[in-house]
């Protein structure tokens, strides 16, 4: 075993490719079977078969669906089929052009269910051979006296594959006594403690060849977007702080256009469909306006299909739940899907939001969310987005500091490239249930403020 986890890297490398090879195999099966009239008779084949490796490793890189041990099974295996059945749709198009014909998608569709069988062994195998190899890393962490039982701790403790919390320390015990049991653990778990501890730990485990898992405060992400310059012969770190610069918001406004008038004409049917299917329900309003925050604390009205019963909040005032009996049956069905959310490629039209950004919160949300964290409204810096890091990477109840902290991520990294390869990220999380998990009951009433400061959702009570 001590051999084969020095070439573990490899061997996964190696497992990981044939997995890749079998869809391309079956892929070439079913083209030389049933297309033959998208056959070249020399080498263009092996273009063909050379564009369904790229896009195909293409998406899976975007998409996650070759992370083992990194994500867990279930969205390895959802993240890859996706990436599969996208590849299959852009080879077919591909096919159809080289025999200037549309083709018969149906062989090409039995051809995925065959590859969709391989991906779920596949990976579930992978997923075997992986923590066969990776043990779970045991780790002492030392966190702030009180800490808070929702935080990082309890979400490693979850992924007991990964990560075992063998030991919890509080800040406030004695640095010898603290960096003494460090040197028990291969890692060591930072939470949220004094400035001078941490560097202090810092050293010690740089010093020691220990790794590291630090959960960071704005200022560390904004310090990691910096660049290295030289003075001379001193290295400095610059932090430009400057946000986007004019040609990145003209462009970035420019896709906002084109995207969302393109994306009012496709999803134009179904908005009159939704907007038809409410009004029928309870005769009430199709559209819900509601007071949110975008760039330089501006306030505008997001529009939103209604999917609450009317005058929700008047009924009781709370959040919204998970199980929330105001949510209407039309609700129920757009709420998951994000389809409630359609109405507000009207706002990014008036410029009211981007395509891409932090969520627009409420303002009463923002009221409370800066007093407990002062630093919150940095992420007014850009407009407020439809999708954006946040909603990608976290959920609906993810807590006010982390949504910062992913929201200052996306401005600090901002690109072009970035807000692309968000919205294609999108289409991932559209049937991913838990990005849209809600509150639990007891989170749910207006004022409690530790439910605020633990569970703070972008998407309180909407109705």
């Amino acid at each position: 075993m001590n051999i084969l986890n020095k070439f573990r890297k490899s061997i996964m490398l190696c497992f990981k490719l044939m997995l890749v090879l079998s869809m391309t195999f079956v892929f070439i099966g079913c083209w030389q079977s049933y297309y033959v009239e998208a056959l070249f008779s020399n080498k263009g084949n092996y273009v063909v078969v050379f564009s369904y490796l790229v896009i195909l490793l293409a998406f899976s890189n975007l998409y996650g669906g070759l992370k083992i041990g990194t994500l867990r099974l279930h969205e390895v295996i959802y993240s890859f089929s996706l990436s599969m059945v996208f590849t299959n749709f852009v080879m077919y198009l591909e096919l159809s052009l080289i025999a200037r014909i549309m083709l018969n998608p149906l062989p090409l569709m039995g051809s995925v269910i065959i590859q969709l069988i391989i991906i779920f062994f596949g990976c579930y195998a992978l997923n075997t051979v992986y923590y066969s190899m990776y043990q779970p890393h045991h780790i002492l962490a030392i966190v702030h006296p009180g800490y808070d039982q929702t935080n990082i701790v309890a979400k490693m403790s979850k992924i007991k594959e990964r990560y075992t919390i063998d030991k919890i320390i509080t800040s406030d015990s004695p640095e010898e006594e603290i960096l003494n049991t460090a040197n028990e653990y291969e890692a060591i778990l930072l939470g949220d403690i004094e400035k001078s501890l941490q560097n202090n730990i810092l050293r010690y485990c740089y010093k020691e060849g220990k790794r590291i898992y630090l959960s960071p405060s704005s200022n560390d992400i904004i310090i990691n977007n910096s660049y290295q310059s030289q003075i001379f012969d001193t290295p400095i770190l610059i932090c430009r702080n400057r946000g986007l610069t004019i040609e990145q918001q003209l462009i970035k406004r420019a896709m906002d256009l084109l995207v969302s008038l393109i994306g009012l004409l496709v999803a134009s049917p179904f908005m009159i469909i939704i907007a038809l299917a409410i009004k029928l329900y309870d005769r009430g309003p199709v559209f819900f306006k509601q007071n949110r925050v975008t760039k330089d604390g501006k306030i505008f009205n997001v529009l939103k299909f209604r999917s609450m019963i009317v005058d929700a909040d008047k009924v009781v005032l709370r959040k919204a739940t998970t199980d929330d009996d105001r949510i209407t049956p039309i609700g129920k069905i757009i709420r998951p899907l994000r389809l409630d959310e359609l109405p507000q490629l009207i706002n990014i039209l008036k410029g009211d939001m981007s395509l891409v950004g932090p969520r627009p919160e409420r303002t009463e949300n923002v009221f409370e969310y800066t007093q407990m964290l002062p630093e919150f409204d940095l992420r007014h810096r850009v407009k407020a987005g439809l999708t954006g890091y946040a909603q990608i990477y976290g959920k609906y109840n993810t807590s006010p500091q982390n949504k910062l902290n992913m929201d200052l991520i996306y401005i600090e990294k901002y690109s072009v490239l970035l807000d692309i390869k968000l919205l294609i990220m999108t289409i991932k999380i559209l049937f991913m249930r838990e990005s849209t998990e809600g509150f639990s009951d007891e989170e749910s009433i207006i004022g409690n403020t530790k439910a605020l400061n633990e569970n703070a959702s972008e998407n309180k009570t909407e109705e």
